[in-house]
């Protein structure tokens, strides 16, 4: 996804039937109906208090010391103790098994070692920590020290601050007796923050998943992850990976009916099927837009089920108590009615925003590939764009009908839809089917604008516009987009190999500020529509080229996170880093402007190095391995944008550089990347996956430290926060068999491991420029590099340079 920051007050926004007929249902269990579950709601503190003097309780990396005090424990349901609290003094300490995390948490703090001291605590659970607790401390007499308002403020915490349901969280172990250890504290510290968690979960925690273990703070103005990362003893087992697979469910298959009203009203039944993976399971948790409410769950025949879905201001998560335990790898399905306003909205003169992009429909995380089958009902009038293949489309008196199979697995399902106008061409490479949809009449919020620039009338006295916008109507620059993804789709699949989709449809939605790329289906955002006349005039001028490549981007999408998908968070700078180094491709072998693609570089570069309002780099923040959990209140919620998208695309590009040859330019670079493809085709693919590709293709050239691998490149741009600075001295002279240079490169700031190919150019006096090799260089040092003859040459070039290209991530 591309996105560009620009005037908040142009756009308006922040962020059936069915094949498988179910038979009447009687009885039908209400909404959050379940005994166990109203316990856990409701939960109160129980009876009895334990002392603790200088009591220790471990959890994987994490170790709580209780100087004195005193523990409540909560009542317990279906016979088990869910919960303490602990009101007195104590000091938890965390030190991760991972070294990015003990340096991250040393950046966050200040201090070589995490430690904060607290005064209360509270505890929730499915382990052994009561029967610790009890083994650990005495039987004690007197005040619980205020333990209710304590543990009331952590479930509302829950409820209002984190929109989390820890209730239905607890009861899938209660009911389910499956992968039980669940932990979480609630720790109300003195040092760094009134209110943090850690978080222990075998499902993966949220935000984080699939690692088990993180460390947060939740308060409004220091709010982000602190630490993330897997049990301890798998990185001591060697088997902590990014690709583990430690949900509860993987969904298979998705039967949606789709009904949305005029106003955007929707009205959703969706068939879900899913494999359970392993034994116990029990109640499962889907990832549901706040403001769809369920009616109804059911079996496949009509069986109904209970639910839990709590108030959409709060809590609102989904989640279906099944009727029995499965065991691993059974399949099961469930139907879901529901329906609400907000996931999608009605803008105006036939253009609808679609908010709940990702989880319109009973979902799981992102890039979770499932096949679809999708029937989508709307007013007449109205066209529907769909990812997947359209089967069918008719009117049926005021309703336009469409269906829409998708036979590969895909990360996501959406659609768009509005008063479109179409055009369409096919690419006869590959056999590419290129759509471009713009609406015919603009939304709301644009018409406004028009307004405000419209000529006085009659009778009105010093009238002075606010803006002279030209022609706003998106529809007589769709030939653009159309025109940008054609070349695109072609360029990338020369490059990448066949995207597993042979349609792409580049619709124009309402918001101006980000576009986004679903399996065959892109969001253009409508300022992309405009001519640059018109963006002028709204001051969206193309700050850092944003608008010459929002299509390149979005398109190499169906490459870069749908034909090849990403496993976690820690893996998704391969996504848009990979879509932002594509763009850069288009700028520089289309559009054929090396000043341009010159520029776009630098802006990558200016992005990673620029400080903010905080006075910090993103490059400095974390590896980009760290993703999107870098954003945090402490460090600035834009790092994230500013790292993984430029510092992925230039581990890309760097890679391409040291792959490039005079005589075979980049064929070795592009039959790796389509070797990466192929591989991973409908399938999320992990960062170590990438790194064992370009092992496999890499060349004599990359080996630079003989070990046969690339673990000093990963160490030390993708693991790693490094980087260097170059500076060159150069001297020319003629002798009788033509031109020498001497040349002397120092390399700085890094560390004495540092190592780096840096390529060596010269700039001819007919500025032309050429590369004539590169030098190897280790730690800080400076190489001398005497007598190099330039034949050919007759005279002295310009100048010698590094990194002309780029080449090298360095200052």
């Amino acid at each position: 996804m591309a996105a560009l920051a620009v005037l908040l007050w142009l756009s308006l926004f922040a962020a059936g039937a069915s094949a498988q007929q179910a038979a009447p249902a009687t009885d039908v269990p209400g909404a959050n109906a379940d005994p166990a579950y109203q316990q856990l709601r409701h939960i109160r503190v129980g009876n009895g208090l334990f002392s603790a003097k200088d009591f220790v309780l471990k959890r994987d990396a994490g170790k709580f010391i209780f100087r004195s005090g005193v523990f409540s424990f909560l009542e317990p349901v279906k016979g088990k103790v869910t919960g303490a609290v602990f009101v007195g003094e104590g000091t938890f300490m965390l030190t991760p098994p991972v070294e990015m995390e003990n340096k991250m948490l040393a950046l966050l703090t200040k201090q070589p070692a995490y430690e904060e001291h607290f005064e209360r605590v509270v505890f929730r659970f499915t382990d052994d920590t009561d029967a610790e607790i009890r083994a650990g401390c005495a039987v004690a007499q007197g005040a619980d020290g205020g333990a209710s308002a304590v543990l009331e403020e952590s479930q509302a915490a829950m409820r209002k601050n984190l929109h989390y349901n820890l209730s239905a969280r607890i009861l899938a172990d209660l009911l389910g007796k499956e992968k039980q250890g669940l932990f979480i504290a609630f720790i109300h510290g003195t040092r760094y923050s009134d209110k943090t968690l850690f978080v222990i979960d075998p499902h993966g925690v949220r935000e984080v998943a699939p690692e088990e273990v993180a460390l947060r703070t939740y308060e409004e103005a220091k709010s982000g992850i602190w630490a993330a990362f897997h049990y301890s003893g798998e990185y001591a087992a060697g088997i902590a990976r990014g690709t583990q697979l430690n949900s509860a469910v993987d969904i298979e298959h998705q039967q949606l009916d789709t009904k949305i009203d005029k106003n955007g009203m929707l009205h959703g039944r969706a068939a879900t099927t899913f494999v359970a993976q392993s034994d116990g399971v029990r109640v499962v948790g889907f990832d549901l837009f706040h403001t769809l409410r369920v009616q109804k769950v059911s079996t496949s025949d009509g069986r109904p089920l209970a639910f839990i879905q709590e108030d959409k201001k709060e809590d609102p998560d989904f989640w279906i108590i099944l009727p029995k335990e499965l065991v691993a790898k059974e399949r099961f399905t469930v139907i879901s009615e529901y329906e609400g306003k907000e996931a999608v909205v009605d803008t105006g003169s036939g253009n609808y925003f679609p908010v709940a992009r990702r989880n319109w429909y009973p979902n799981s995380a992102l890039g979770d590939y499932a096949t679809y089958d999708l029937r989508f009902r709307i007013p007449k009038g109205l066209q529907m764009v769909s990812t997947g293949d359209l089967v069918s489309d008719k009117t049926e008196g005021d309703v336009n009908i469409t269906e829409w199979r998708s036979e590969a697995p895909q990360a996501v399902a959406g659609f768009n839809f509005g008063s479109f106008k179409r055009e369409e061409s096919k690419l006869e490479k590959g056999g590419y089917l290129i759509q471009a949809f713009a609406n015919t009449e603009v939304p709301d919020s644009i018409r406004q604008l028009q307004r405000l620039a419209e000529p006085p009338v009659a009778g009105q006295r010093n009238y002075q516009p606010m803006v002279a916008l030209g022609t706003m109507n998106t529809t007589t620059m769709m030939k653009k987009p159309l025109a940008e993804a054609i070349i695109s789709m072609g360029l990338y699949d020369a490059y990448f190999g066949p995207s597993s989709y042979k349609r792409i449809a580049m619709t124009q939605q309402t918001a101006c500020n980000y576009g986004q790329s679903w399996p065959e289906l892109v969001y253009m955002p409508i300022c992309s529509f405009f001519d640059a006349t018109v963006r002028h005039q709204l001051h969206l001028d193309d700050v850092r080229g944003y608008w010459k490549t929002v299509a390149a981007h979005e398109v190499a999408h169906q490459w870069w996170g749908h034909t090849v998908g990403f496993h976690c968070y820690r893996d998704q700078w391969m996504s848009e880093g990979f879509a932002d180094f594509s763009a850069s491709m288009y700028i520089q072998l289309i559009q054929k402007n090396q000043q341009e693609f010159q520029r776009f570089w630098a802006d990558e570069h200016e992005l990673l190095t620029e400080r903010n309002n905080l006075g910090h780099r993103a490059i400095d923040m974390g590896p980009v391995v760290m993703g999107y959990r870098l954003r945090n209140t402490k460090a600035g919620l834009e790092i994230p944008r500013r790292l993984i998208y430029p510092k992925g695309a230039y581990i890309l590009h760097m890679i391409r550089m040291m792959m490039w040859e005079h005589a075979t330019h980049d064929e070795k670079f592009s039959a790796m990347m389509k070797d990466f493809v192929e591989t991973y085709r409908n399938r999320p693919a992990s960062t170590e996956d990438f790194k064992a590709m370009v092992e496999k293709h890499m060349t004599p050239t990359m080996n630079v430290d003989g070990k046969g691998n690339m673990d000093w490149f990963f160490n030390e741009f993708v693991y790693g926060t490094d980087i260097p600075k170059y500076k060159t001295e150069a001297a020319f002279r003629t002798a009788a068999d033509g031109v020498h240079l001497d040349l002397r490169i120092t390399q700085s700031n890094v560390d004495d491991s540092f190592i780096m190919v840096v390529p060596v150019y010269i700039e001819l006096n007919d500025g032309r420029v050429a590369r004539i090799g590169q030098v190897r260089m280790k730690g800080n040092t400076t190489q001398d590099q005497k007598d190099i003859p330039l034949r050919g040459l007759t005279e002295p070039p310009k100048r010698a340079l590094v990194n002309y290209n780029h080449d090298v991530l360095a200052d």
